[in-house]
């Protein structure tokens, strides 16, 4: 049994009001809230066990070390990874792909090889490869999509070329929902001996993720749009790639020796792991991830499915409505647009109804200019959202729609 009840009772935050109004918050695709479990992590780690990790031989610091790395256990297991090597800790997902693309992009490609990107990508999955575009002569290359926001495999397959390095592709869209065919997409780019990159920060904390199931060479996602903290990242590489890439920052922790003449590096996965990591927030994360795992992700992704069909079936009654995105099993977003109406005004007046959306350009820009638009409004609900709470935002919005 789902009990919503019970489970909104772990996230104290859901019970609070603004501006007079029980909170509806619908803008889970930016940070999720968090359960007891995690803040409690949290309090326990600092006032209990707080030492550094690694590097001290009295039992706070061994006691935190065993924790840090029960972590990486942890988040190993969840995704499927065969060895915690191939679990690195960021800061997030941005972190994540940027080390990818300095450290991939140093150690495998040259002037003039390709990227293939897709339309659909969030800023983070954008500027780091033009970025090593502009230090490397590296290409990109990007995969259209139709108006339901479905992905051309027969496109996509075209763009290959003997230059073509690596494909980096999220899991699922952050606007339009979206749950592009990583698996048939990562055989399509080893076929023509190319990597892929799996942007999962929208799909870990809503479906079932495996690494091994998907066929990727790298995934990423962060911690706080998973119920966990901020700040704070994972990037699984395959350890055959990831010991022939170079670190990408230097410092304390990711080192074995170090004299003015020349430095050796700390074995996987530590390279990549320069400074004093957070192990505070990978503790919380561990929390996080067994938090969703007694809940149950067929039932999340269930819940969760359920309202999305509410929500659009609801929105669809309101005039000069246009909702973005037309998977038969769309995930846990909807992006819309009402004729009329700036979705910044759409946003401000929800908000004093009580009502927390997201609205700009989702850090999708050129998404947006694929649908000939600024900017769109965005809900994204989670395990803890209700049917009332869909209920309650549609009576808002038609309500701020006839305003207008």
């Amino acid at each position: 049994m789902y009990d919503i009840q019970a489970l909104r009772k772990e996230f104290p935050i859901l019970g609070r009001e603004v501006y007079g109004r029980p909170l509806v918050y619908l803008d889970n695709a930016a940070t999720t809230q968090k359960p007891r479990a995690v803040v409690d992590a949290i309090t326990e780690e600092y006032f209990s066990v707080n030492a550094n990790v690694h590097r001290g031989v009295h039992y706070l610091s061994q006691q935190a070390t065993e924790l840090h790395e029960a972590a990486r256990e942890k988040v190993r297991a969840f995704i499927g990874a065969r060895s915690t090597n191939e679990v690195v800790f960021t800061r997030g997902t941005t972190e994540s792909i940027n080390l990818v693309a300095s450290s991939f992009g140093e150690a495998f490609m040259r002037e003039g090889d390709e990227v293939i990107l897709t339309v659909m990508e969030h800023h983070s999955n954008i500027v780091p490869w033009q970025l090593l575009g502009q230090r490397r002569g590296v290409k990109i290359k990007v995969v259209p999509m139709d108006d339901d926001g479905r992905l051309d495999l027969a496109e996509y397959e075209k763009l290959f070329t003997s230059r073509t390095k690596i494909v980096a592709v999220c899991h699922v869209s952050n606007v339009l929902g979206a749950e592009n065919p990583v698996g048939r997409m990562a055989e399509i780019a080893h076929a023509h001996g190319a990597h892929i990159l799996v942007d999962a920060a929208q799909s870990v904390p809503h479906l079932p993720v495996d690494v091994a199931a998907l066929g990727c060479d790298f995934l990423v996602f962060s911690a706080h749009k998973v119920y966990g903290p901020t700040g704070l990242g994972v990037l699984y590489g395959r350890e055959d790639l990831l010991e022939r890439m170079p670190p990408y920052q230097g410092g304390g922790e990711m080192i074995s020796r170090v004299t003015f003449e020349r430095t050796t590096f700390e074995q996987l996965p530590f390279k990549f792991e320069a400074g004093t990591p957070d192990y505070i927030g990978t503790h919380a994360l561990a929390a996080a991830l067994a938090f969703v795992e007694r809940t149950g992700l067929e039932n999340i992704a269930r819940h969760e499915h359920a309202l999305v069909r509410r929500a659009v079936e609801r929105m669809q009654h309101v005039d000069g409505m246009r909702i973005y995105g037309a998977a038969e099993d769309k995930g846990a977003v909807v992006a819309f647009n009402v004729a009329g109406i700036h979705p910044l005004d759409l946003g401000t007046l929800l908000d004093r109804l009580g009502v927390a959306i997201r609205t700009g350009h989702h850090c999708a820009q050129p998404l947006m200019q694929r649908f000939g638009t600024e900017g769109m409004a965005r809900l994204s609900i989670a395990m803890y959202n209700t049917e009332e709470e869909i209920d309650r935002f549609a009576d808002a919005l038609e309500r701020v729609c006839r305003m207008f």
